[in-house]
């Protein structure tokens, strides 16, 4: 089995966010729940994706997973394309266009092989997805080529030097007796789908060197406050951490 499949097969198993949904897969009650546990997470997500902004506009999703991104996109009226690896996450995604009686183009395939046309769309999104892929820069390459100049990109990715690195470490390094292994080494086989990366703040503006403008922002989340799988420190603790420390990096730019 190649590392594409294994990454396939885990995100195939339960697309992302949806593990902890106890609802009947695919009603709206499940839906809205998945729609509720994102908010409660990740708050940050609207400031950055903007979705008000694209009525009208071409955007691609790259990576839509169960869809609650993808479904603000074409709750603003967005011109909507979505690729994802796995048939799981497209499945959730036509069911919950569904529901809302809405529509968008949606397609299974590889974030390193867009079947997009170069300047096809105003706007692409991707949030936590490609250091998924083996191909990361290839991803990002492919990325910035079906956007259109002047068209903006918004990509989040893995941070190597924040809380959850440093957590990872810690649990499956220094407390196992092998604190010679590196953050790369411990975040690669010990979260999420085996293979995933995470960046430095440069390396990460370095993925999107071709676009003519590039900005990095560390965001701290609740992950960084956890202290097991299912604990989180109370939100008010994160004033006293400062954001650089965050796991996720978001990438914004212009092409």
């Amino acid at each position: 089995m190649t590392l594409k499949d294994e990454v396939r097969r885990f995100w195939d198993q339960a697309p992302c966010g949806t593990r902890e949904i106890q609802s009947e897969e695919g009603t709206k009650e499940y839906f809205q729940a998945l729609e509720r546990n994102r908010d409660a997470r990740e708050p940050f997500i609207a400031d950055f994706a903007r979705f008000g902004e694209h009525g009208g506009k071409r955007v691609l999703e790259v990576g839509f997973g169960a869809g609650t991104d993808f479904i603000r996109f074409a709750r603003a009226g967005a011109v909507l394309s979505g690729i994802d690896l796995t048939e799981h996450g497209a499945r959730l995604v036509r069911q919950r266009l569904a529901l809302e009686g809405l529509k968008a183009d949606i397609q299974v395939g590889d974030a390193e092989k867009l079947p997009f046309a170069e300047a096809a769309f105003d706007s692409v999104y991707s949030w936590g997805v490609i250091h998924h892929t083996e191909d990361t820069v290839r991803a990002a390459r492919e990325i910035a080529r079906v956007v259109r100049p002047g068209g903006r990109v918004c990509v989040m990715i893995y941070h190597r030097h924040s809380l959850v690195a440093l957590q990872c470490w810690i649990l499956h390094a220094l407390l196992r007796g092998r604190p010679w292994r590196s953050l790369s080494e411990v975040i690669c086989r010990h979260i999420e789908s085996v293979g995933t990366k995470a960046y430095s703040i440069g390396e990460a503006r370095e993925l999107f060197s071709s676009l003519s403008s590039v900005t990095v922002t560390p965001v701290l989340t609740p992950y960084d406050l956890r202290i097991s799988r299912s604990l989180y420190l109370p939100r008010w603790v994160g004033r006293f951490v400062p954001d650089r420390l965050g796991w996720f990096l978001i990438v914004e730019g212009v092409k």
